[in-house]
């Protein structure tokens, strides 16, 4: 039974799952801004709100554990130097999903998933 599990499974075994989620992160933090389907942003976006809220420190814990988690270390860089201390004085909610048509093959619920 699934009670109480809230985690999106996005039709994925484990692996590629998350993989999909780092490189959807990766992307978001490098361009700031980036077009999916409602369900990956919604699934993505409590991980990306915890890793600018990791960043915040600014030492070599939040740099090896954002290592560990983004795919590049530019995008590693920009949340340190860029991002967080963009959101120092915020306490959550960094980013914005906005819907769009949906898409033309599949009828999929699009969304412009952003930085305030």
């Amino acid at each position: 039974m699934r009670h109480r599990n809230v985690n999106k499974i996005l039709d994925r075994k484990k692996g590629p799952r998350k993989a999909l989620l780092r490189g959807l992160a990766t992307n978001l933090i490098l361009y700031e801004k980036i077009k999916t389907t409602d369900g990956k942003a919604r699934a993505m976006k409590g991980q990306v709100e915890k890793l600018i809220t990791k960043g915040k420190p600014n030492n070599l814990v939040a740099r090896r554990y954002l290592l560990k988690t983004l795919y590049s270390k530019n995008a590693v860089k920009k949340v340190l130097e860029v991002l967080s201390p963009r959101y120092l004085d915020r306490k959550g909610g960094y980013l914005r999903i906005t819907k769009l048509k949906q898409r033309q093959g599949d009828g999929a619920n699009m969304v412009l998933i952003e930085f305030v």
